[in-house]
């Protein structure tokens, strides 16, 4: 991780390594980043940055002087995490303890909460359970899970939490709390007898309430004033869900994504006190992904979609913050350039640049003397030059609906085909940006397809739900519609395509060559969903009400379907070499997915290809165990459809 940041770097200069012919190492592709997050004090003298150690297993605070350099590291201990930094104040930075979560690149909250000053000397516990140590009372005894929803800018150490409690039944009350995070004391500032989502205004009233009924299909209320009562959302200002929003100065005019009717949410303005809404410029059929605000606490000036191609759509052609990120947009041609930090006066902002090439680099620029310094690299072992493009594609499914998807590669031409698709796998979708997975096929010869079949995110709730109950069927054909794409497109080699996913993607990896046999050659599932009906019962989903309600509104109740539109219990169709990669303390999809298909293969006297990591969930996570599965599933693949 670059921390020396006393050169700067003139507005529009690039530098680029110069290639190198030799093959990138394995290893390369399973490192895990160098920085996790990366945040900018209020101030403007300083960040700070959640820095994983070389082996992944410890994630550190660091906080670093913009001005000298000078860095101080702070740990929770060997084996812990940080995650969720905020500043709270100049002085004063608010982090979250973190664990490893499924198939997630970087560590999760726990729900815990601390707060430190700049030396590590001043730290607090804010939330958590701890136990009693003899005669000494534990100072916490929080049994649920808080996270910061809102700075609170004009009282500064001072933050609003949300918690939800693990003791409290299904359906906890959703508590927000005022804590001062110099002194850990807490006062109850709103209290919603169940689970709900709220938009704050900038005076940290709550305004917008998303909770939901029996279905789980989304309820919305609003406040028309600061000192208004909940009343519901009219269907004339928002007809279904609110995704996400930012309140002007006025703290009445909300800037929001709003789908009416469970279609992709498009932009809108809203007059909360006059229950009136102005439609802003959108692109159809695919959801913004986040907003661009003009400032700290500023309105929105651009808004990103990611979903199919990148496109970047601005509201305020006019703004300083508009004209600044186009000007940086053109200064790294090709790439993304995301704000993710302002000073309080607005003078520093810090913002990333990345790509489908680019891991991603941290940067900070200051306005009044137009220049910019890298503060820190996601993966400096990353040359972009020797990386492959991926370009968003479209086309048709069997049934007509319009799909999107990635193809990754070197160069032109057919080649053998890697087809990967993602795990969820509802509201989960690929978007375009630096993929290990695709990046490691790629240098190694192979074209990479990745297909946001139905039932993914980014296109609405009528999307995601065209795929309920699909797994095996239509969210099938939508895939192998797209290999049947790249054929007809002379971009792969109709005799040499092998499948590779890992959870969902994992099952669809195995029910491909199972529903379309002819195009493949070869399978590798990886801690994968073999049998639906062992999912119904094992695994960590069905231990919630919401997670058994979900399980049956997206794959059904009926079992005679279920075992149908199971890899393990047709394994007998499954003609071609397969490889099974399992974590052993795999809580999400437990050993008894993998048991299944591999006994059902033994049944069969079908050999297969197998890997068990003993201390990996789900996903594997240490470096050296994600670099042997890219090694074993290297060899696999040369051995059936590889390049050579």
């Amino acid at each position: 991780m670059k921390t020396n940041i006393a050169w700067a770097l003139a507005l529009g200069t690039i530098l680029c390594a110069q290639a190198n012919a030799q093959t990138i190492p394995a290893i390369d592709f399973a490192k895990h980043s160098e920085v996790y997050e990366v945040e900018l004090a209020p101030d403007g003298k300083h960040i700070a940055i959640a820095a994983p150690t070389p082996d992944g297993l410890e994630t550190q605070l660091q906080i670093i002087e913009l001005a000298g350099g000078k860095t101080q590291v702070l740990r929770f201990g060997k084996l812990e995490h940080v995650s969720d930094i905020y500043w709270s104040a100049d002085d004063r930075i608010v982090l979250a303890r973190a664990t490893n979560m499924p198939l997630r690149p970087r560590p999760y909250s726990r729900g815990q909460l601390f707060s430190t000053d700049l030396s590590g000397t001043n730290q607090e516990v804010l939330f958590g359970y701890f136990r009693d140590q003899r005669l000494a009372t534990a100072k916490r005894k929080d049994e649920g899970f808080a996270n910061v929803v809102k700075v609170l800018d004009q009282e500064p150490g001072k933050v609003l939490v949300s918690f939800y409690c693990y003791t409290c039944g299904e359906d906890p009350d959703t508590v927000i709390y005022k804590v001062d995070t110099a002194t850990g004391s807490r006062n109850e500032m709103e209290r919603i007898d169940e689970p709900a989502r709220l938009i704050f205004d900038n005076t940290g009233r709550a305004r917008i309430r998303t909770t939901r009924d029996k279905n789980d299909e989304p309820i919305l209320a609003y406040r028309a004033g600061s000192g208004a009562e909940w009343q519901p959302m009219p269907k004339a200002m928002a007809g279904y869900e609110i995704d996400f929003g930012g309140f002007a100065e006025d703290n009445n005019t909300l800037y929001a994504a709003v789908s009416d009717a469970g279609e992709a949410a498009r932009m809108y303005k809203l007059d909360l006190a006059a229950g009136t809404r102005t439609a802003l410029p959108s692109i159809a059929d695919v959801a913004p992904a986040y907003f661009q605000s003009a400032g700290r606490n500023g309105t929105p000036f651009a808004v990103v979609y990611n979903e199919a191609k990148p496109q970047l759509q601005y509201l305020d052609p006019s703004s300083d913050f508009a004209k600044l990120h186009a000007g940086l947009m053109k200064s790294f041609p090709g790439q993304l350039v995301s704000f993710t930090g302002f000073s309080r006066d607005n003078n520093i902002v810090l913002f990333t640049v990345w790509s489908d090439r680019n891991p991603g680099e941290y940067y900070i620029y200051d306005r009044a003397t137009k220049k910019a310094q890298m503060v820190a690299q996601a993966m400096p072992w990353i040359d972009a030059s020797k990386m492959a493009k991926s370009r968003p594609v479209e086309f048709e499914s069997i049934d007509g609906l319009k799909i999107h998807a990635l193809y990754t590669a070197k160069g032109d031409g057919a080649k053998p085909l890697i087809v990967i698709p993602h795990g969820g796998p509802h509201g989960v979708y690929d978007a375009w940006g630096y993929d290990s997975d695709a990046q490691f096929f790629a240098s190694r010869g192979y074209g990479v397809l990745q297909v946001n079949y139905r039932g993914s995110g980014g296109r609405g709730m009528d999307f995601e739900r065209k795929g309920y109950r699909e797994w095996g069927g239509k969210m099938q054909d939508d895939i192998a519609a797209g290999v049947k794409w790249a054929i007809d497109n002379k971009l792969a080699d109709p005799a040499r395509i092998c499948t590779y996913g890992a959870s969902y993607g994992g099952y669809a990896a195995l029910q491909q060559p199972i529903r379309f046999p002819e195009l493949y050659r070869c399978a590798i599932g990886y801690v994968g969903v073999y049998d639906l009906t062992v999912m119904k019962k094992e695994g960590d989903i069905d231990d919630t009400r919401f997670g058994r309600r979900y399980l049956d509104r997206v794959l059904g109740t009926d079992e005679a379907a279920l075992i149908e539109n199971s890899p393990a219990r047709n394994a007998d169709k499954i003609k071609v070499p397969v490889f099974l990669a399992q974590g052993a303390i795999d809580r999400r999809v437990p050993m008894a997915q993998f048991n299944a298909l591999k006994n059902a293969f033994a049944a069969n006297g079908t050999k297969v290809e197998t890997m068990v990591a003993p201390a990996e969930g789900h996903g594997f996570y240490k470096p050296e165990t994600r670099a042997e599965l890219y090694q074993r599933v290297e060899k696999f693949l040369e051995q059936n459809a590889g390049p050579k």
